[in-house]
């Protein structure tokens, strides 16, 4: 054990910015729900007439928590919780497969395994690190709202809800690490069944029983598989109910064991999983930078697309049923316009659907440009390099793979709302669709641009920023707009200023502030990227 605190030192001392940026997000997450809720849902009536229109409509459950009352406290909990709870697990899953399958790609956990440390050292010290993270994010977002005067009951439960969050998924981190022989592998599995699991959660809450008063859903037995699920049932500020973390923290502690098992079973960079074998010779076609970064971002795009096709057929094939409710409960409409800036409820509903679907595609992307990392920190873009491959056009394959793969995207969404479009009977919609899913191609492009920036300026931080940026900045577009922040908080999501439809036509908004940064951050990553050497070991 005297290995550990060097070993905590190091990886305290690599995670420093990065854990700075997610904990300082998700606080200010957790701040700003407060203040915009008293300020855009200040009454108890008009939190009562969203809850009933919330309850009404079970699709609007898939992308909030669960209903526990009309009392300020609890309705604000109601609306942040899920996410509070979803930026912890991003934050420990990322920080588990970052310091036990990266650095055995890399080769760090070579090196500390042949001294007197051993090989599950390093696994201890990332343990010790995940959970102190945890714990510390908690205690910040239970501290935040009782300096706001919110009870205390209440406060700490939420805290240790999003706590519990991190620890679940930074068990599951550490068992993914262990099954797949790549991060990129460990990773991509510890996404989707994050997701899954937040997506079993939002189903679950919207299947459930509503009380006969409209103000609050009992989930049905859906949620209750979903460590989410357990999360929102402790209902911070109405029944402040400790039980369901008890299955949190059990699970993480079965998971940890796990963890500590199979890297017991399995040969240091080694998989549990065993990588399919490959063809004996290549195809033609794979003779170059850009057919290999096509090769190796093929299998993801294959997923985002299938998500942006879902996405879209939701958009237009759901919008006419929340138009006709929108018409009945005001507060819907309300709640939709602020969304789609003024534009009519039908519009805003695509806006929405297509945020998310914008959303998806810059996941592809900083994937896709984080994979440029990820190739020169295993050592094989050096093999590549080797071949007298410029520089630059390597990059530059990662950067437009990356590109095609928005329009693909986000092509398959507007696909999927023309199918949507036929059964509504609404062709307009469709042409709202075009417009949404134009707007968030640029704004999904930009973080290709940005993340690849990072990559030449700053590249053992390409992974963190890139995918804290997506998350951050949905936060932006998707909160902002209702907790009736500043134009320019919002204005700070490239999701949020993407053009959108309006009337007959399209408001631009901030299309050119998106091509602006495009171009810049392109340009700059490319002309830095002359002069860049190659860092393999990060």
């Amino acid at each position: 054990m005297s290995a550990l605190p060097p070993l905590l030192r190091l990886r305290i001392r690599r995670d420093r910015v990065q854990l700075l940026l997610w904990i300082i997000a998700t606080v200010l997450l957790a701040y700003s729900a407060q203040s915009g809720v008293s300020a855009s849902y200040g009454s108890l009536a008009e939190r009562e007439v969203l809850l009933r229109t919330v309850v009404a409509n079970p699709v609007i459950l898939l992308f909030r928590g669960l209903p526990s009352g009309p009392d300020d406290a609890a309705f604000m909990l109601f609306l942040i919780l899920p996410w509070l709870a979803m930026m912890a697990a991003f934050m420990t899953l990322f920080l588990a497969v970052r310091h036990t399958r990266g650095d055995e790609e890399s080769g760090r956990a070579e090196l500390i395994g042949a001294t007197p440390a051993g090989r599950s050292a390093p696994l201890t010290a990332t343990l010790v690190e995940g959970v102190g993270a945890s714990l510390l994010l908690g205690a910040l977002v239970a501290a935040v709202y009782l300096v706001l005067g919110l009870a205390p009951g209440g406060s700490l439960v939420a805290g240790a809800g999003t706590a519990a969050s991190g620890l679940v998924f930074l068990a599951v981190g550490l068992c993914a690490a262990q099954l797949m022989r790549t991060s990129r592998g460990a990773n991509a599995v510890g996404v989707w069944i994050l997701l899954a699991a937040f997506l079993a959660s939002g189903v679950g809450n919207a299947l459930g029983t509503p009380s006969a008063d409209l103000q609050r859903m009992e989930s049905s037995w859906l949620a209750w598989v979903s460590p989410f699920g357990w999360i929102e049932q402790t209902r911070p500020y109405a029944d402040d109910n400790w039980a369901p973390l008890a299955a949190a923290f059990g699970l993480a502690a079965v998971l940890v064991g796990a963890a500590y098992a199979l890297h017991g079973a399995r040969d240091l960079d080694g998989g549990l999983v065993p990588e399919r074998p490959g063809p004996a010779s290549a195809p033609a076609w794979l003779g170059s930078t850009w057919a290999l970064a096509w090769r190796l971002t093929r299998g993801s795009l294959l997923g985002w697309g299938i998500g942006g096709l879902l996405t879209g057929a939701l958009a237009t094939g759901l919008a006419s049923v929340v138009t006709d409710m929108g018409g009945k409960v005001p507060a819907v409409q309300q709640l939709l316009q602020a969304l789609a800036k003024g534009g009519s409820v039908d519009q805003g509903m695509v806006v929405i659907f297509y945020l998310v679907a914008g959303v998806l595609a810059a996941c592809f992307a900083v994937q896709t440009v984080s994979r440029a990392r990820q190739e020169e920190a295993r050592g094989t873009a050096e093999l590549v390099r080797s071949a007298a491959v410029d520089r630059v056009a390597w990059l530059a394959s990662f950067v437009v793979v990356a590109f095609v793969g928005v329009v693909v995207i986000l092509g398959l969404a507007v696909a999927g709302s023309a199918l949507g479009s036929i059964r509504a009977g609404n062709d307009t919609l469709l042409r709202d669709a075009v417009v949404s899913g134009a707007g968030q191609a640029a704004a999904a492009a930009v973080f290709a641009a940005v993340t690849a920036l990072v990559f030449v300026l700053l590249p053992r931080l390409t992974v963190g920023i890139g995918w804290s940026l997506v998350l951050v900045t949905l936060m932006l577009g998707l909160f902002a707009p209702l907790f009736g922040a500043p134009d320019w908080v919002v204005n700070l999501s490239p999701f949020a200023v993407a053009p959108i439809p309006e009337g007959s036509g399209a408001d631009p908004r901030g299309l050119v502030w998106l091509l602006l940064i495009l171009a810049c951050a392109g340009g700059a990553a490319f002309a830095l990227m002359r002069r860049r050497e190659l860092e393999a070991d990060g």
